[in-house]
């Protein structure tokens, strides 16, 4: 993919999401439960974390809950709106993931999730996994997760633009993806393999401790979920 396409899609991530803001937002209430356990299982009392993507903040309350020392960070100024005005208490800003408007070495673990398959080209997500790198602290954690594309709509677009990219209609790389919202817009998201979310995790400096699948009671959501150390 062109650097200069990339950092076009970036752009229309961050507005598409203020575009959506309250729409999305009403439907991202609360923790995805089959998550929880990446929150229970690793947060340690008092500890410095990170909410990398961080939304509406619905995850605020689980750090809350621990005590945790926390900053949550998203692109989208409507978004984060949202989260000061649910969350008063907590602390939210808006700020670019490539570029975190924090010291090296800041935080014991870094949560990110769904946002990775956000983040178009290759280029742009290994910035993204080492600038989460960078503010953690030696020996810190990084736990995110990302879509597995398992419903037939998504098994859909894929081939689409698949077919697209081959006859050269399609400026995205192979395994991206648009899907609607609606009318309102069409989301960029890369399709990961477990393979390849490992793969760019190790090539960021990362060691990886733990990877897997979860999935909701209903099997109508389902995401990779990594844990990696610094």
């Amino acid at each position: 993919m062109e650097k200069t396409y990339a950092e076009y899609l970036l752009e229309k991530t961050r507005q598409d999401y203020n575009l959506i803001a309250e729409e999305f937002s009403s439907k991202r209430e609360k923790i995805w439960e089959e998550t929880r356990f990446l929150f229970d299982d690793y947060l340690i009392l008092g500890e410095k974390v990170l909410d990398l993507g961080c939304g509406n903040g619905r995850h605020f309350p689980v750090f809350e809950e621990k005590h945790i020392d926390y900053f949550g960070i998203d692109s989208s100024e409507e978004i984060i709106k949202i989260a000061k005005k649910k969350f008063p208490e907590g602390k939210f800003q808006i700020g670019e993931a490539l570029h975190l408007p924090f010291p090296d070495n800041f935080f014991h673990k870094v949560y990110s999730i769904a946002v990775l398959h956000h983040i178009p080209s290759e280029e742009f997500r290994i910035q993204f996994l080492k600038e989460a790198k960078r503010v953690l602290k030696p020996g810190g954690i990084l736990i995110l997760t990302v879509w597995k594309f398992h419903q037939l709509k998504e098994i859909y677009l894929l081939f689409k633009y698949t077919i697209l990219k081959l006859i050269g209609k399609s400026e995205l790389d192979f395994k991206d993806i648009f899907e609607p919202w609606g009318k309102k817009v069409q989301r960029y998201y890369h399709y990961f393999s477990g393979r390849e979310l490992g793969n760019l995790v190790k090539r960021a400096g990362f060691k990886i401790k733990e990877i897997g699948l979860v999935k909701n009671k209903r099997g109508n959501r389902q995401n990779f979920y990594l844990v990696a150390e610094k």
